[in-house]
């Protein structure tokens, strides 16, 4: 079959099927031998590719083109493109040095080799490309932005935005910069005009789902959750898939305790992606929150399932256990908390409680003194050690406990009051005494909570007369 000169009609791809269709047209030339009548269509079907990410193809169909072009710098750029998109970076820079040496002032190979040099962390020689494309035309956009994209990757914003600014000055309708400053400013925390940057990049860009979705972030970090909300919605509207995007705005409602539309956004986000423990983990808590706590016990299990060294998940599902009834497996579970983190004042916290429910004083008093190493300013920590203590028969314990409860809230009466029944047990009349008149004077409700406490000593004469009553 002869293919030369014959008439050879190339459809813009409408989709990515359309195009792959043409590639394996391209690929049957190549088998034949008839590649050098079809260059145009060709030189199409390269470009589609670079626009689709079709790489391998891409890259197949171009080493075609050089063995009967290699003369070509057209060729080697769109190889080193080709190389680059697939990681091969060395090798793309060979191509676009090979470029360049058929023809030195092409511009394009120059910016295209930074990109490839910034890959392989060759920051020096990728700014060095760039300035040499300047050099060759000072008013290079793409050379402008590039430049904008290595200070931006190096986290040195303020460079980034003044080289990004350069390029909208010269061209107002380049979109990417107005994205790119977006995400400079909003590392500056300067939110007011990464809003302003996002949004005129999608006065250019309106059906832009990456656009939109970058928006809502930023209203979120401005406190504004249903302006984050509508923008959500929009990245959602546009792409429908767009997992990220149902998982924040999952999250604004969440934090509104809208908790079933919450749910709703999450549950769509995980049956896009399954995989993501997070996004169990969040289903899990709406249904604690919402009380379903067979369905909150299922995906904290699928979020361990998807990450077993998720302790947080361990850790929400000990609560659940716990609220069940199921004590043991809640054990389980808060041991497997801190055995994950360790420095949870949290988890030993849970522990320690979960212990002490169970009758397991002595576990859960090493489990409080844990917990306490963690975050020694923690009062409920303290005053729930205390009680143990107490029910340990550990009465110096127990007030050395209650004294650390009084230097963190001095004017605890609760704290004060559990002090003056533990020095009543020890026989410390003066000390009781003392402790009992403070507490009634802090909180003169617990006058009435001791009455009812001791009864017989609250009428004694005695005591009324050592508290200084009537």
């Amino acid at each position: 079959m002869n293919f030369f000169n014959e008439e050879y009609v190339f459809d813009e791809p409408s989709g990515n099927e359309k195009l792959k269709e043409q590639i394996e047209e391209c690929k049957k030339l190549i088998d034949t031998g008839a590649v050098y009548g079809y260059l145009d269509m060709f030189d199409e079907v390269t470009q589609a590719c670079l626009e689709h990410d079709l790489n391998e193809d891409g890259l197949y169909i171009i080493n075609a083109l050089l063995e009967i072009s290699p003369y070509n710098s057209e060729y080697w750029i769109k190889k080193g493109l080709f190389l680059n998109a697939l990681g091969y970076f060395n090798e793309s820079i060979e191509c676009f040095n090979k470029a360049l040496s058929l023809n030195p002032g092409d511009t394009d190979a120059l910016v295209d080799r930074s990109i490839a040099e910034e890959n392989i962390g060759l920051f020096t020689q990728a700014k060095e490309s760039l300035n040499k494309a300047l050099s060759n035309d000072p008013n290079n956009e793409d050379a402008l932005y590039s430049l904008g994209i290595l200070h931006q990757h190096n986290e040195e914003f303020e460079a980034a935005i003044r080289f990004f600014n350069k390029v909208l000055k010269l061209n107002p309708d380049y979109s990417e910069a107005y994205y790119e400053l977006g995400f400079c400013y909003e590392n500056l925390e300067d939110y007011s005009n990464s809003l302003a940057s996002y949004e005129k990049f999608l006065e250019l860009e309106p059906y832009n789902p990456n656009g939109w979705y970058n928006r809502g972030v930023i209203l979120s970090k401005m406190n504004k959750p249903e302006q984050a909300i509508n923008s959500y919605d929009l990245a959602v509207s546009i792409r429908e898939n767009f997992t990220s995007a149902w998982f924040n705005k999952g999250n604004i409602l969440a934090e509104l305790e809208r908790y079933h539309e919450a749910l709703e956004c999450f549950r769509k986000s995980y049956e896009l992606d399954s995989n993501d423990e997070t996004t169990c983990f969040n289903i899990g808590n709406l249904y604690e929150e919402l009380g379903d706590l067979k369905n909150a016990l299922r995906f904290y299990s699928e979020a361990i399932k998807n990450n077993d060294a998720y302790f947080e998940a361990y850790l929400a599902r000990g609560y659940c256990y716990d609220s069940a009834g199921k004590y043991q497996h809640a054990l389980r579970d808060f041991n497997k908390a801190v055995t994950l983190a360790q420095d949870s004042a949290e988890a030993w916290y849970a522990k320690a409680d979960l212990e002490y429910s169970l009758g397991k004083l002595k576990e859960a008093v090493a489990s409080y003194i844990h917990a306490l190493k963690i975050s020694p300013a923690n009062y409920d920590i303290w005053f729930t050690l205390a009680e143990t203590y107490i029910e340990l028969g550990e009465w110096l314990s127990a007030l050395e406990a209650f004294d650390k409860c009084i230097v963190l809230k001095e004017n605890d009466a609760k704290a004060i009051y559990e002090k003056a029944k533990v020095n009543f047990i020890l026989s410390r009349t003066e000390d009781a005494i003392h402790c009992l008149k403070k507490a009634f004077e802090l909180d003169p409700s617990i006058e009435e909570e001791f009455t009812n406490d001791y009864p017989e000593i609250k009428s004694s004469k005695l005591f009324k007369k050592l508290l200084g009553e009537n």
